[in-house]
């Protein structure tokens, strides 16, 4: 009986320590300050923008927000601060010739795309798409359009926006 009493006492002390971390842990995590990441940028006063003879990411020059700082307005590229779920979305605005194909990349793979077909009678089209990534702490995220492609420039027509959604934490337990 004195055995069992003993090994029920390091059980309790044990649950009692893995209590007071988990109570530390929670106590941390609600004492921090909420994360703002949010950015909005635009290609900038340049008017058509392309076509080019290979694919080419879109550095978007003209900031309009970026809470966080995690895009970069020189290389075109958004940096995830925290890991956790970011939404993002792309419009364009183009003239009717050539086509216009954008590509939205995490890290080296496409994740979603916009496409306006060459239109013989069309002077303008419009696009966009959007999307929910899960994303680890220093992925990549940017915009490249596809070779013979163009956009307009100019009117903040032509956008490239993310925001976090919630970040995500190691399990408690």
């Amino acid at each position: 009986m004195y055995c069992e009493f003993g090994a029920l006492k390091e059980k309790l002390a044990a649950l009692e320590t893995r209590q007071k971390d988990n109570e530390n842990q929670i106590t941390a995590l609600t004492s921090k300050e909420r994360k703002t990441v949010v950015f909005t940028a635009e290609v900038g006063p340049r008017g058509a923008i392309g076509p080019f003879g290979s694919e080419t990411t879109l550095v978007y020059q003209k900031v309009i927000t970026n809470v966080g700082n995690a895009y970069n307005s020189s290389t075109g590229v958004f940096t995830a601060p925290y890991a956790g779920v970011y939404y993002f979305t792309i419009f364009y605005h183009a003239g009717g010739r050539p086509g216009t194909l954008l590509f939205l990349y995490k890290n080296n793979d496409c994740v979603v795309q916009a496409q306006g077909h060459p239109a013989a009678h069309e002077k303008a089209h419009n696009g966009g798409n959007a999307v929910f990534l899960q994303l680890l702490e220093d992925d990549r995220v940017y915009v490249r359009m596809d070779k013979n492609s163009h956009v307009h420039g100019s009117g903040y027509h032509t956008t490239f926006s993310g925001f976090l959604v919630e970040i995500r934490m190691q399990s408690l337990l």
